[in-house]
């Protein structure tokens, strides 16, 4: 039975119900109209309309003139978007419906086509598939979606670009090949092969290639093939920039990052930048960016006393760049800026493999094996580097061309200290058999490095009609100072009264007084003290010009004339060496051309071919430790005192296209280098000292191709691959008293050239779903993967042998007899894969991100570090861990 109650109630309800119903109707009744057309106005039929807001999602699909209707909406607040298979979807928010009324909305929708990447390599603005040679230019945003944070990384995305790494702050890049293997702390005179420049300024430095933060920098060039033409010595193979972000005039924006990493077995690590760009009136602008990073470190280091240290390689990067453009007018701008970054770091990335003080074989001290992601130290390994530039860009149009003026200063301060005991321990235990109280004195290495570099670079250049041209000079003084010592305090005292029997036959004994008295530079307990001093004087005037010689044929020549002088003293002191002073100046001079056909078959297809030479600048060796030298190596490393400019001739042809109406790219490169003078760095056995020689003939053979899509606007596709088939064409011979003739160090014809793969692979896929909230809300999912061949870290180790080395002879004299008088070990660095894995989430101004890299926690072998001939130590030096991050990026 219902009672009254309920009776009531339901009436009101449905008077309630038949009084509101007009006005709901009312408010359902909304519309939006609109069309829908290209970027060239003509209609777009088929296009999809989507509306998201007050109640369900609504859509429509284009008629033949474009148009579309969506009815029946509530009244609120709206978010459109409009997709064609084709074009790039558009989103329009906050659009208000009233009750019962119309709101127009047209939408005008580009084609999909990949990110037009403007790029200077020809020191002229171009779009990258304009430029008629080999450049990869990852975007700073492409470099953020793949985990790349250093130049390492970069390479390992770029076809037929590598770097190898050599310890903390010290890397070695090579392209195409083309590489003498690796360069030592104490070859301070050996140039570079591959030039690195921030922008418009040189910033090149042999073994210590700066390790810039890539925070704000739009993109990394990196020049493929010969660029001496244009960017003279050190770009015998290529050249990497680093474009930065310049100051944009009437521009008010705030930028930064900020991210938290968790090492798999490590240190935690951090990062934080921010940075500035502030209009100062119409006429100038300021931008300013500060960064700080910590990574953690992940090595353990074992102690004499077989306790660990743990995570001692963690390191930090902190810096700034501060940038005024002043533009008084528009024919004249002047840009001054000063860039500072300061690197430390805790210790090294070596995984030792033997130390002659860990030695797992002894019977008389205690035995010490080394696992996976650990060293052997007795004294910490820090590493410092400040990095100090401040250049001015200018330009002028004089009305027809443009003057531009580069002057740029640098500064660079590097000290790397490293465990010496095993090298110490090796000479004075096991070659002199002094006892243990004095082989296991701790004995810090010190590296010092100060580089003071002034350049000054002035061109014009201009265009008329079919012609584009250019012409400059440059001039670079450099002075470079480097000096190692070898402290082991308290060696005088207890090693005076007793040393030296010669053990190894033939060896001669050390020098008296060194070691025991104050040498003339060398103090007291200073086993090794040198002071060499470079001054690098360099001169060149260069042109090139491209003539349209047909709408579809351009023609470029150039070339560059350069003459250069080194003077360099040297002074060295010590137990090990003995006073030696060895001034000596070094010349050259030559010419670098570079002829190039470019023919545009289409808008979307062009074919370019290149003849190219570059160049590398010689020097002057270091003298051998002759105290600690075997006769043997006397003989053979001796009498190498100069070596000569290296050369190389580039012959290469390339195709670039867009597909799929500009939806895709796909770009290919060949190439054969003819180099001449190879300076091939070489270990001189037991001297302990590191020789460059040159190697009459080497060649590079080998390919690039890349391709990149964007099919639509939910999926980024990119893959790339370099082969490299870089082989010696000369073999270098030795002959001993007796007339036996035996190959120098792995220097036959036929061996690879060391420190690059021979293949090298990455590819990258992201997929983009879009989110109701706005323009740019999405979300992204990425992964990456790159995959790097085998290597030699440098020709000895292609020398037949020489993965098994007789410990026997320091063995008998440091905890012998030992179980086993023989070390194994690869010196072929096996093949590595990494994998990289990111989740974001982006808004307008903002994007939050979660990275997984190194996904299978590989533990790559990226260099071979050894020590006297092998026998004091061999280690690999490693990457770093699986690695989980979150960072937060944001733009307003």
């Amino acid at each position: 039975m219902v009672s009254p109650a309920s009776r009531f109630l339901s009436l009101a309800a449905l008077v309630g119900l038949l009084v509101g119903a007009p006005g709901m109707a009312h408010a359902q009744n909304g519309r939006i109209r609109g069309v829908v057309r290209d970027s060239h106005a003509s209609p777009l039929a088929g296009a999809v309309v989507r509306a998201s807001g007050p109640g369900p999602a609504r859509r429509a699909t284009t008629s033949e003139d474009g148009s579309y209707s969506l009815t029946g909406l509530a009244a609120g607040t709206y978010t459109l978007s409009a997709s064609l298979p084709g074009v790039r979807t558009q989103q329009k928010t906050g659009v208000q419906v009233a009750a019962d009324a119309e709101a127009q909305v047209d939408f005008v929708m580009t084609a999909l086509e990949l990110e037009a990447v403007t790029v200077t390599a020809m020191k002229r603005e171009e779009q990258l598939i304009d430029v008629p040679l080999s450049i990869a230019a990852p975007t700073e945003q492409a470099l953020r979606i793949r985990g790349v944070e250093n130049i390492e990384e970069v390479a390992q995305n770029v076809a037929g670009f590598s770097v190898q790494n050599l310890g903390p702050g010290q890397s070695q890049p090579a392209i195409r090949g083309a590489s003498s293997g690796q360069i030592s702390r104490d070859q301070p005179g050996v140039k570079e092969d591959v030039g690195s420049y921030l922008d418009e300024s040189v910033v090149s430095l042999s073994l210590f290639t700066p390790d810039l933060d890539l925070f704000d920098v739009g993109r990394v060039e990196v020049l493929r093939g010969p660029q001496g033409t244009l960017f003279g010595s050190g770009s015998l193979a290529g050249t990497v920039r680093y474009i930065s972000n310049q100051p944009e005039l009437g521009v008010s924006k705030t930028f930064g990052e900020a991210g938290v990493t968790a090492i798999d077995g490590g240190d935690p690590g951090s990062t934080a930048k921010l940075g500035f760009n502030v209009p100062m009136g119409d006429k100038a602008a300021a931008r300013l960016v500060g960064y700080s990073s910590r990574t953690g470190g992940w090595m353990d280091a074992v102690q004499p006393d077989l306790t660990v240290n743990h995570n001692v390689n963690g390191s930090m990067r902190a810096g700034l760049r501060a940038a005024l453009r002043l533009e008084p007018s528009s024919r004249f701008h002047i840009t001054p800026r000063i860039v500072y970054q300061d690197v430390k770091a805790d210790g090294w990335n070596r995984n030792d493999a033997f130390n002659v003080l860990a030695n797992p074989y002894t019977t008389t001290r205690p035995k010490v094996t080394l696992g996976p992601r650990q060293l052997f130290t007795a004294v910490a390994e820090p590493y410092t580097d400040k990095f100090l530039l401040g250049d001015v860009n200018l330009q002028l149009d004089l009305g027809g061309a443009t003057l531009t003026s580069i002057t740029s200063y640098t500064h660079r301060n590097i000290l790397v200290q490293r465990d010496g005991g095993a090298l110490y321990s090796s000479v004075v235990g096991g070659s002199f058999a002094l006892p243990e109280n004095i082989y296991t004195l701790p004995d810090p290495f010190q590296d010092h490095t100060n580089s003071l570099v002034w350049t000054q670079e002035v061109r014009v250049a201009g265009t008329r009609e079919r012609l584009h041209w250019l012409v400059g000079g440059f001039y670079a003084n450099t002075k470079r100072g480097y000096g190692q010592d070898v402290y082991a305090r308290g060696f005088d005292t207890l090693a005076a009264p007793i040393c030296c029997p010669v053990l190894e036959p033939g060896l001669p004994p050390p020098p008296q007084p060194y070691g025991f008295t104050q040498g003339p530079l060398a103090a007291k307990d200073h086993l090794f003290f040198s002071d060499l001093h470079y001054k690098l004087r360099q001169t060149a005037v260069f042109g090139e010009a491209t003539l349209g010689v047909t709408p579809k044929l351009d023609l470029t020549a150039g070339a560059r004339w350069y003459d250069f002088k080194e003077d360099r003293t040297q002074f060295f002191d010590g137990f090990f060496v003995g006073y030696v002073s060895n001034p000596g100046t070094t010349k050259a001079n030559g010419l670098a051309p570079r002829f190039i056909a470019n023919y545009k078959a289409s808008d979307a297809l062009t074919f370019n071919a290149q003849l190219s030479r570059g160049f590398r600048l010689g020097g002057i060796n270091d003298p051998l430790n002759k105290p600690i030298c075997s006769p043997a190596d006397t003989l053979t490393f001796g009498g190498h005192g100069r070596w000569k400019d290296e050369t190389v001739w580039n012959y290469e042809a390339g195709m670039k296209s867009r597909l799929a109406g500009g939806r895709a790219s796909v770009n290919i490169a060949a190439f054969y280098m003819d180099i001449k003078d190879l300076q091939l760095n070489l270990t001189a056995g037991t001297c302990s000292s590191r020789l460059v020689y040159n190697v009459p003939k080497a060649r590079s053979a080998g390919l690039e191709f890349e391709f990149t899509a964007q099919p639509n606007d939910h999926w980024d596709l990119a893959f790339s691959t370099g082969l490299n088939d870089a082989k010696l064409q000369s073999t270098v011979y030795s002959t001993d008293t007796l007339g036996v003739t035996t190959v120098v160090g792995g220097v036959k014809s036929g061996n690879r050239l060391p420190s690059v793969p021979r293949v090298q692979g990455s590819a990258a896929i992201t997929y983009f779903l879009p989110l109701s909230g706005g323009a740019g809300s999405r979300m992204s999912f990425s992964g990456s993967a790159q995959y790097v061949g085998s290597r030699y870290t440098q020709i000895d180790d292609e020398t037949p042998g020489i993965g098994t080395v007789n410990i026997a002879p320091f063995g008998a004299n440091m905890g012998g007899p030992l179980t086993q008088n023989t070390f194994t070990f690869n010196p072929l660095l096996p093949a590595y894969t990494l994998v990289n894995l990111r989740v974001g989430l982006s808004r307008s101004t903002w994007e939050a991100a979660v990275f997984l890299n190194n996904v299978t926690d590989e533990n790559a072998r990226l260099a071979l570090d050894r020590e006297r001939g092998l026998r004091a130590r061999v280690g690999y030096l490693v990457n770093q861990p699986r690695t989980l991050g979150v960072s937060v990026n944001f733009n307003y």
